[in-house]
């Protein structure tokens, strides 16, 4: 089992120390957590073994999972490195998109292995249609939570869109060509409300929405390819896939069929995956530990996670622009 220590015990610290420690490839040796006073009511409550210094948890493990405000997971993955220990870092990668190459190129220098915490790829709805997403043309995307005072340091794209902007990457095999963004701050000194706009080089659009001042939450996104449109949804954990073929010569009495302009018939139907319910916070650090056990690459990678972050900023820049 690998030795792993958590860094940061707040609202998802608390989650990921309850999951590392039920973890089977995973012996949490403990956290650490700089207000002090907490730090003692966490370990009391739940029995983890407090640190009371980073070096100290860094030195006792193999894994350092990370999951403090984003200002600091530059500065902790950096000292985690050094030591030769793998990490793990929650979304975003960092504050900048020059930290974020600089740990990349850090995590080469001393040969450990990274990943970064996007967990929507490893929601159940998106992983069972990943697959059947091929070179979509269209996506739209909706991201919407109700107000919550956490995360507000941040602007929305950092803060809800990241997620978004992940996923669209790892099925979109093209490089953004062109972004185009607006934002209103409502609430807090950032955006809370955005709508981005990317056009890549294939040809692709993703028109991507994201809001924390909304009445209910809604977390979906639909794909629209040749022949097909995928919806997922990221909340209630469903998905939906329908695809059109060549209508039969002679239509059953419930076949869905569509005639063109042309008087081509394709036939509608619904090719809709199982979806195998899991914990995906679970996966994504179990996953991380395959990686690490087999010398493999990491599901979300530290490139993978710095050019979304990339993107975000050029999202946040035409705001700041429009």
């Amino acid at each position: 089992m690998l030795k792993v220590g958590v860094l940061g015990a707040g609202h998802l610290g608390k989650i990921h120390l309850r999951l590392l420690n039920q973890s089977e490839k995973y012996e949490l040796v403990g956290f650490y957590d700089e207000n002090q006073e907490y730090a003692e009511k966490i370990a009391a409550e739940f029995g983890y073994k407090r640190f009371d210094t980073i070096a100290k948890l860094i030195h006792a493990v193999d894994v350092v999972d990370i999951v403090t405000p984003t200002l600091s997971h530059y500065k902790c993955a950096k000292v985690a490195i050094k030591s030769g220990k793998h990490v793990f870092i929650e979304k975003p990668i960092s504050t900048t998109v020059e930290e974020a190459e600089e740990i990349i190129a850090l995590a080469k220098e001393y040969n450990i292995k990274g990943q970064v915490g996007h967990v929507e790829r490893f929601n159940p709805a998106f992983k069972a249609v990943k697959d059947k997403i091929e070179n979509p043309m269209f996506i739209e995307t909706h991201r919407l939570a109700e107000f919550n005072p956490r995360g507000t340091d941040v602007p929305v794209v950092l803060d809800l869109m990241i997620h978004d902007i992940d996923a669209i990457l790892s099925v979109v095999q093209s490089k953004v060509k062109s972004v185009n963004a607006s934002g209103v701050a409502v609430i807090s000194d950032s955006p809370d409300i955005s709508n981005a706009r990317l056009e890549f080089e294939n040809g692709c659009v993703a028109n991507i929405t994201s809001s924390r001042i909304s009445m209910k939450n809604m977390r979906k996104s639909r794909f629209f390819q040749k022949d097909a449109y995928i919806s997922v949804d990221y909340l209630d954990k469903v998905c939906e896939v329908v695809k059109m073929k060549d209508a039969p010569e002679v239509p059953g009495d419930f076949d869905m069929i569509l005639q063109n302009a042309e008087g081509i018939k394709k036939q509608i139907y619904y090719d809709n995956p199982s979806v195998e319910q899991n914990n995906a916070i679970l996966d994504e650090l179990e996953t991380f530990a395959d990686a690490i056990y087999n010398n493999t690459t990491p599901v979300v990678t530290l490139e993978q996670a710095t050019e979304a972050l990339r993107v975000a900023y050029q999202i946040i820049d035409c705001m700041e622009k429009n």
